[in-house]
């Protein structure tokens, strides 16, 4: 006969503990706050790299020629007077070195390109910044090379240390890093290009004039930001009323209760979490928080239909022991699911950066939480609600195999 595991027990320390974490966590919003990601604060934020101009590029002919860098290889579109209107194609693999690269390169008419590194630095992985314009002319024109990064992030913190709200943030690995930068918005008319100039001029002053690369830059407007957090907060209480209204209609309403109680459990662990932490909360996070909500009220109806089901078979005495019940025949169920579910979010976090990997960290806290309050929150609450239950007066007992077969079990006949 399967031994039957006394969850009931650990109700009261699971509440205690979830309580003391949840506590931990409303400090930590009061301490901290919350790191909101330009997708729900307005402001500027922009990703650059800090490394030596690796190639420098010039162009004396009548022709227009832009540079399209790609993963693979380099292409130069000549164009436009005295040109025949042709693509020249530098692949990596071919030309492994900027020495040989450039070689290459000065074969093109009226183009000159000065390699300012060692010349055996690798080719792959040259970059531009996306500030400037693509066209080379007889103006400098910089290519970057990864790897070459000369600056650390309390090097790049100091040089922007007379900004006010802004925070900086490392990107990637050591061999292709970068600097996210996010500075709240002034109010100003025009502020996004003022930020953005005062930023890279900070930079420049600190690094070098072409020593500073710009990634990416994006721009969130007041109004705009206003809009999403009002509507990620009706998206996720919506989400929590259509399943409560959900279980109860399938179930009673103390177990719709027990699941919505469940359910913003999991949400204080995760903010808490991203409280602490101080990971960026964006568009992506709460992705990531919805995705368990769902993921986390499945767990929960699968045993709370076991419970249902054991409350009409079981002979006992005491609700605890029909929780106990349904809990122990779920319990692989429940910690096979969550660990199968587990491997996707851990491949994502170990293989993949960015606002991706933080998504699957989220999850993996999720994961863990939601298969911890199916078990022991919102058990423990039903439990509650029902420690005056008695059982029904009348019925006659009888013994029943259980579905697998392992042992029998009395029940209601």
């Amino acid at each position: 006969m399967k031994k039957t595991i006394h969850f009931s027990k650990a109700f009261l320390p699971s509440w205690i503990i979830s309580g003391a974490i949840i506590l931990f966590g409303v400090i930590g919003l009061f301490v901290k706050g919350i790191n909101f990601g330009i997708d729900f604060k307005p402001g500027l934020i922009e990703e650059i790299k800090v490394a030596p101009t690796a190639l420098e590029l010039t162009y004396t002919g009548t022709a227009k020629v832009a540079v399209d860098l790609s993963q693979n290889g380099i292409d130069f579109v000549i164009s436009g007077t005295g040109a025949d209107n042709r693509t020249e194609s530098f692949l990596y693999v071919d030309y492994p070195t900027l020495g040989v690269l450039a070689s290459q390169i000065n074969a093109i008419d009226g183009m000159h390109a000065k390699v300012c590194v060692a010349q055996d630095t690798s080719s792959a992985g040259l970059f531009v910044s996306s500030a400037v314009s693509t066209v080379v002319t007889e103006k400098p024109f910089s290519i970057f090379a990864s790897g070459t990064d000369i600056a650390s992030i309390d090097e790049v913190r100091d040089s922007l240390h007379s900004f006010e709200g802004l925070s900086v943030k490392e990107v990637g690995s050591a061999l292709n890093r970068s600097f996210q930068i996010r500075m709240a918005d002034s109010g100003e008319e025009g502020a996004n290009k003022k930020m953005s100039d005062s930023i890279i001029s900070a930079l420049e002053a600190k690094f070098g004039k072409n020593n500073i690369a710009v990634v990416k830059t994006d721009f969130i407007g007041s109004q705009f930001s206003r809009t999403l957090s009002g509507q990620a907060l009706i998206l996720a209480a919506a989400a929590l009323l259509l399943i409560w209204l959900y279980a109860t209609v399938r179930f009673h309403w103390d177990f719709a209760l027990g699941s919505i109680v469940a359910l913003l459990h999991d949400t204080m662990i995760m903010i808490t979490f991203i409280t602490w932490t101080q990971m960026e909360f964006s568009t992506t996070t709460m992705a990531a928080i919805l995705a368990i909500i769902g993921y986390s009220i499945n767990a929960t109806v699968v045993i709370l239909d076991r419970v249902r089901s054991d409350l009409k078979i079981l002979d006992v005495h005491k609700f605890t022991e029909i929780l106990d019940t349904a809990l122990t025949e779920t319990l692989s169920r429940s910690v096979i699911t969550t660990i199968t579910t587990m491997f996707s979010a851990l491949s994502l976090y170990v293989f993949l950066t960015g606002s991706i990997k933080d998504f699957a960290l989220i999850l993996i806290v999720g994961l863990i939480s939601g298969c911890y309050s199916s078990m022991c929150i919102s058990s423990g609450l039903i439990a509650y609600i029902r420690r005056n239950w008695k059982p029904e007066a009348g019925v006659h007992h009888a013994l029943k195999v259980s579905d697998d077969g392992s042992h029998v079990i009395p029940f209601k006949a």
